[in-house]
């Protein structure tokens, strides 16, 4: 049976909630017929053309119906999220050839003559002028289609992106189903993580297969206390899928414990690094609550590690492990020289499966740096090159030790320190720039920027690094704008010649 069947099942009885937002529930009939009657408009819109749709807004239910309704018409989806400007939108509508926009949230910019805007009222009589139309199932998303497409941080200040099939996955979805369950008589997953980042499919597709409803939290609701703990306290969440930074937040707040979410069973835990002092906290506030550690990149379909964090962990002099491989594929770790490493020893992480993403889109030099052809069995899969650098232990778990390269993950999202870079020094009044990630604990805490101007300015440093950061907004997404900007006359260099990136983070101790 298809992925979109099985979740559609739910939609037989009227009364199965798909979503509850703020006050708003939306059920799995709704979310059926609405992105029936979208997909059929998509498809006398587009006829045969397939190209990738983006969707740019935030948690709103038209975002899930939009997905639905692209996988039932055979378009790849590209979420955008609201922290992704203009600019950058419009870079990837180009990137994709993508000729339509769906836009549920609010964004300025003229798209050209070529792109079709679909906004919210539009979608509404869409809806409405389709009531009872399907589309036929042989426009579906087929395995080795496309299923959406992530655009993440590129080196070269363009976002880059990564296709994932519908065969990528539905072979995570099934490996990590188990992983994902909660007591039968319990109902309630967390929406948090941003449509833009893959952990979100987790309570997607697992979510929704399991026939569960989705509790939406959005950026709203984070930044402000009184209603983030008000909706907490009566979503009824079961199970928690989140970043470790996210909860982190939640954690300065000594109610945010089993008496604020007494039905809480399991954590789900991916994007960034997961402390023994953040497991230890959750512990006590939630005394018999599994946490379950994660990690996986983007071109592998959300994760290819997890295990359950156990007191053995917490009590080990080793940093918690990001867990044992899934069992959809076969990993390798391997020395500068790709032979495999000893027990114990390190080296990059290389994942090989049905999970690995085909490639980036329309990048074919990137592709192949960091994408491989392999067998397993005598049967063809896709290998990729994680770059991380990780050793094994003699029971199986995998630990991570760091990036081979400048890339980071903060709060989740995965960056590239030369995409901000580069971006800092597009700004006409910027000479050169470097930035730097900030570790506070063994985890990344915020990143920090050294500027050299063009020019003086007769103004005091702050306003000059406050336009900094207003200007970035414009190019680049908020989470990516370094916390910390210092201006200098010039950069120290070491003896290569090169900007002594260790002297200016001296600076920052």
């Amino acid at each position: 049976m298809n992925l979109i069947d099985k979740i559609e099942a739910y939609s037989s009885n009227e009364n199965n909630v798909a979503q509850i937002y703020r006050e708003k529930k939306f059920t799995y009939k709704d979310l059926k017929e609405k992105s029936d009657a979208l997909a059929y408009y998509l498809i006398e819109l587009m006829g045969a053309d397939k190209s990738p749709i983006i969707i740019y807004g935030h948690k709103q239910e038209e975002m899930l119906i939009s997905f639905f309704a692209c996988t039932k018409s055979g378009h790849a989806y590209v979420p955008l999220d609201i922290t992704f400007p203009s600019s950058r939108v419009m870079d990837i509508v180009k990137d994709t050839g993508s000729k339509i926009l769906i836009k549920v949230s609010e964004l300025d910019g003229d798209f050209g003559q070529d792109v079709t805007v679909i906004e919210l009222k539009d979608l509404q009589e869409i809806f409405k002028n389709n009531v009872g139309k399907k589309p036929d199932k042989e426009f579906f998303v087929q395995d080795d289609d496309n299923y959406y497409i992530l655009f993440t941080s590129g080196s070269t200040g363009k976002p880059k992106g990564v296709q994932i099939t519908k065969k990528c996955v539905e072979s995570f979805v099934n490996c990590f189903y188990d992983e994902c369950s909660i007591s039968k008589d319990k109902n309630i997953i967390l929406n948090q993580v941003s449509y833009s980042f893959d952990v979100s499919v987790i309570s997607i597709y697992i979510g929704l297969m399991m026939g569960k409803t989705l509790y939406v939290i959005d950026k709203e609701m984070a930044t402000n206390y009184a209603d983030l703990f008000k909706y907490l306290n009566k979503s009824d969440i079961a199970l928690w899928i989140s970043t470790p930074s996210f909860i982190e937040i939640c954690l300065f707040d000594d109610s945010f414990n089993s008496k604020l979410m007494p039905k809480l069973e399991k954590f789900i835990f991916a994007g960034e690094v997961l402390t023994k002092k953040l497991v230890s906290e959750l512990n006590v506030r939630f005394e018999g609550s599994k946490i379950i550690n994660g990690y996986g990149p983007t071109e592998a379909t959300v994760l290819i590690t997890a295990a359950e964090i156990t007191p053995s962990m917490l009590e080990s002099k080793n940093p918690l492990p990001i867990g044992y491989p899934l069992s959809n594929g076969k990993h390798l770790i391997l020395d500068k020289d790709e032979n495999s490493v000893k027990v114990g020893e390190k080296g990059e992480l290389v994942f090989i499966g049905d999970n690995v993403s085909p490639g980036y889109f329309n990048n074919k030099e990137l592709t192949e740096k960091a994408f491989f052809d392999y067998a397993i069995d005598s049967e063809g899969k896709r290998g990729y090159r994680t770059g991380d650098l990780v050793y094994e232990d003699e029971n199986g778990l995998i630990y991570f030790c760091g990036r081979k390269d400048l890339q980071v993950k903060l709060n989740g999202y995965r960056i590239e320190i030369e995409d901000i870079e580069n971006n800092i020094r597009n700004l006409s009044y910027i000479l050169n720039a470097v930035v730097l990630p900030v570790y506070k604990e063994e985890k990344l805490s915020h990143l920090a920027a050294f500027v050299v101007l063009k020019e003086r300015f007769e103004v005091k440093e702050f306003k000059i690094v406050k336009r900094i950061k207003e200007d970035l907004g414009e190019l680049i997404q908020s989470y990516m704008i370094p916390r910390t900007i210092k201006i200098k006359d010039k950069f120290p260099m070491n003896t290569n010649g090169k900007i002594d990136r260790k002297l200016l983070m001296e600076e920052l101790n």
